[in-house]
C-alpha cells in the first residue's frame, strides 16, 4: 500500500481499525485485487456478507435496474421490490413477519424494543458469555465482553449473562423473571464456539417452562452459510425471533428482524421505523442472494464442501498437533484455533494471496464466499499447510 495511503488514512479517519497493508482495487468472484496486481483468494468475504463473492453479475443487473427506478423512498410507501425480497426472507426462514433495517446492531437494537415492550419493563433480558450483537448500547451490552464495554459504562440495565454450553447455569438464571435469552447457534467473534446439543435442548425446555421468548442472532450464521438455512436449523428450536444481516444484503447494507405469529402485533405503527432500512436497492441484491442460495443449489453446494473442509482441516490437525488445537464450526463457517495467537498465521496466509481473519486471538476464521469451489478450498489446504511447515 502507497505510504500516501496510510497518512490519508492517518489524516481523515478516527482510528478504529487495524487496516490491511493492501489497497485493494477491485474483485471479481471469490477473488480481490489490490492495485499492485496482486489476486487474492478471499476466504474472509467481508466479514460473511459476500455471499456470492464480488461483481456477481445478478446483483450487478438487479442493482442497476432499481437504481435506474428510484434508490430511495420513504417507508411510507410499498415498493414492489421490498414485499418480493421479504416474501422469500420469510419463506425460507420459517418467520411470520418482518421488519428490514439497515444492518445487524440495528435488528439487534429494534429487537430489545420489541422484548421491552411484549414483557415489560421488570423482566431480564439474557445473552451468552463470549457472543458478539454488535457495537451500540443494547447490543454491546448483550456483548458484554470487556473488549468491547470497557470505558462505555454505564451499560444498559436489565442484561445478564449464561456462561456460554454450561447448561447448568442456564437453568440457575432464567425463570419467571425472563424475558429473552439472545443466543447465537455458532458463535462468530467469539472464536467460532459451537451450542452444544444439551444446551440448546435445555434452553429449549426452560422455554416451554417459562414462556420466554429465544432470540436466534443470525447476523453471521444465516441464509446457507452453515449449510443451513440458519444456524437454528442445526437444531430442534424454532425461535421467537431471528435477526439477520450481513448476507441478505448482497454486499449491500441490509438487516431484518424476522418475528414469530406470537410477535406480529407488538409493533404498532410510529412505535418504530427507520429511515433507510429496506432500501430497494439493498433488497433488489439480497432478492438476487436469496434465490441462488434457496432455490439455486447453493446451500446444498455449502454442506457438502463444508464437510470436505472439514474433514481436511481435521487431518492437519493431525499432521500439525503442535501448531492446531481444535477445528469448530459447520459449512462455511469454520474456526482453526490455534495452540497460540494466530496473527502471524494471517499475514503468511496473505504474503500467500489468501485473505484470513483472526479472532479471539487464537482463533483463525474461516468465512468463504459461498461461492467457492473445491479447487479454493484446495488452494487455501496447500497454502495453509506450506504455512504450518514454517512454523
Amino acid at each position: 500500500m502507497a505510504n500516501s495511503i496510510i497518512d490519508s488514512e492517518n489524516k481523515l479517519f478516527l482510528h478504529t481499525y487495524n487496516r490491511l497493508p493492501i489497497e485493494i482495487s477491485h474483485g471479481s468472484g471469490v477473488h480481490l485485487f489490490d492495485t499492485e496486481g496482486n489476486r487474492y483468494l478471499d476466504f474472509f468475504s467481508g466479514l460473511a456478507v459476500n455471499a456470492l463473492g464480488y461483481a456477481h453479475p445478478g446483483i450487478v443487473q438487479a442493482v442497476c435496474s432499481q437504481m435506474q427506478k428510484f434508490a430511495h423512498l420513504s417507508n411510507n410507501y410499498i415498493t414492489g421490490i421490498q414485499i418480493e425480497f421479504t416474501a422469500l426472507l420469510l419463506k425460507y426462514s420459517g418467520m411470520s413477519k418482518a421488519f428490514l433495517t439497515n444492518s445487524g446492531t440495528e435488528s439487534v437494537e429494534g429487537t430489545i424494543k420489541l422484548i421491552r415492550k411484549h414483557y415489560g419493563p421488570d423482566k431480564k433480558i439474557l445473552s451468552l458469555t463470549g457472543s458478539f450483537h454488535g457495537r451500540t448500547y443494547g447490543a454491546v451490552t448483550l456483548t458484554g465482553k470487556e473488549k468491547y464495554t470497557k470505558g462505555f459504562e454505564p451499560l444498559l440495565p436489565g442484561i445478564d449473562h449464561i456462561i456460554f454450553n454450561d447448561a447448568e447455569d442456564l437453568q440457575k438464571k432464567v425463570g419467571k423473571d425472563t424475558a429473552a435469552v439472545f443466543i447465537e447457534f455458532i458463535q462468530g467473534e467469539g472464536g467460532i464456539n459451537v451450542v452444544s446439543e444439551e444446551f440448546a435442548r435445555t434452553l429449549s425446555n426452560l422455554r416451554n417452562e417459562f414462556g420466554f421468548a429465544i432470540v436466534s442472532d443470525e447476523i453471521q450464521t444465516g441464509v446457507g452459510r452453515t449449510g443451513r438455512p440458519f444456524a437454528c436449523n442445526l437444531y430442534n428450536i424454532d425461535p421467537d425471533v431471528i435477526v439477520a444481516a450481513k448476507a441478505i444484503g448482497g454486499g449491500l447494507p441490509l438487516g431484518a428482524i424476522l418475528v414469530s405469529q406470537k410477535f406480529e402485533n407488538v409493533f404498532t405503527p410510529g412505535i418504530h421505523g427507520t429511515t433507510f432500512g429496506g432500501s430497494p436497492v439493498c433488497c433488489a441484491a439480497g432478492k438476487v442472494v436469496l434465490r441462488e442460495v434457496f432455490e439455486n443449489g447453493l446451500m446444498e453446494k455449502v454442506d457438502d464442501l463444508g464437510g470436505y473442509l472439514t474433514e481436511q482441516l481435521e487431518e492437519l490437525k493431525h499432521m500439525f498437533p503442535q501448531d492446531i488445537k481444535e477445528i469448530r464450526g459447520k459449512g462455511f463457517m469454520q474456526g482453526i484455533e490455534m495452540n497460540y495467537p494466530c496473527s502471524e498465521i494471517v499475514s503468511l496466509m496473505r504474503q500467500r494471496k489468501v485473505l484470513t481473519n483472526c479472532t479471539n486471538n487464537t482463533v483463525l476464521r474461516l468465512l468463504p464466499p459461498l461461492i467457492t469451489t473445491k479447487n479454493d478450498i484446495d488452494f487455501f489446504l496447500f497454502n495453509f499447510h506450506e504455512v504450518l511447515k514454517t512454523k
